[in-house]
């Protein structure tokens, strides 16, 4: 798998089902205490990748956030877009209305 230094190390990241089954407390280790993912076949195919639940929440973050891009781009193309002065003006009230902050004092009057 891509690891932080940009390559695939075959010799250590791609293992057989075989591997994992008799040796699952080292590819714990290995993927927990390196950071690694690891990459598992069956009958020489892909089947499962192996991570460390750090990996697992920034992937799971950057999809999330990758989602969220693609929504967007989406409203922007469909013209669904506001100013920025409006979009912080409807944020700025949504929390003083959901916390109840008191407003500025230039706005109580």
């Amino acid at each position: 798998m891509k690891q932080e230094g940009g390559h695939v190390d075959l010799k250590k990241d791609v293992k057989p089902i075989t591997y994992l089954k008799n040796r699952t407390a080292d590819v714990v280790r290995e993927v927990t205490e390196g950071g690694r993912t690891m990459m598992i076949t069956q009958n020489g195919e892909a089947k499962v990748v192996v991570m460390d639940v750090e990996t697992y929440d920034r992937w799971r973050s950057a999809m999330a956030l990758l989602k969220i891009l693609a929504h967007a781009e989406t409203d922007v193309d469909s013209g669904r877009t506001v100013k920025q002065e409006q979009a912080f003006d409807r944020t700025l009230g949504s929390l003083k209305g959901n916390m109840k902050l008191p407003l500025e004092k230039n706005q109580a009057s």
